[in-house]
């Protein structure tokens, strides 16, 4: 499977940027099938999941830092999922990954990174106070 991430950048705080993460080249299972999120890694601290969803019926898991501000969403005839995010705040700023877990169910532990089996390059977003 590959991912291509994109919409990183620079965004204001208490302002809004949206993520992209197009996926492809899946063998043996669908988008349909999968569990896709997003995940983060700031600089000196661990990669975290930030928001995953379930492409087989939508479930969604937040982490709690983000709830209330970042919503998942996905377009199964598109394979592609977003990330928007809102009332952006400077401790958001990290490099955010896309992934693919082969089963949808990964969504109901949460979004543990380890589950995930896939991976797309990074894209750097960074927020200004």
């Amino acid at each position: 499977v590959q991912l291509q991430a994109s919409g990183g950048g620079l965004g204001q705080a208490g302002g809004s940027l949206r993520l992209s993460c197009a996926a492809s080249g899946f063998y043996g299972f669908t988008f349909a099938d999968a569990a896709i999120g997003w995940f983060r890694q700031a600089p000196g601290l661990e990669r975290e999941g930030v928001a995953c969803i379930s492409g087989s019926d939508g479930i969604t898991y937040y982490t709690d830092s983000v709830k209330g501000r970042f919503t998942i969403s996905s377009d199964n005839a598109k394979n592609t999922v977003y990330l928007q995010m809102n009332s952006l705040k400077p401790e958001d700023t990290a490099v955010y990954y896309c992934a693919v877990d082969d089963d949808s169910r990964a969504v109901l532990r949460g979004c543990p990174v380890v589950m995930y089996d896939y991976w797309g390059q990074g894209t750097l977003v960074t927020v200004s106070s």
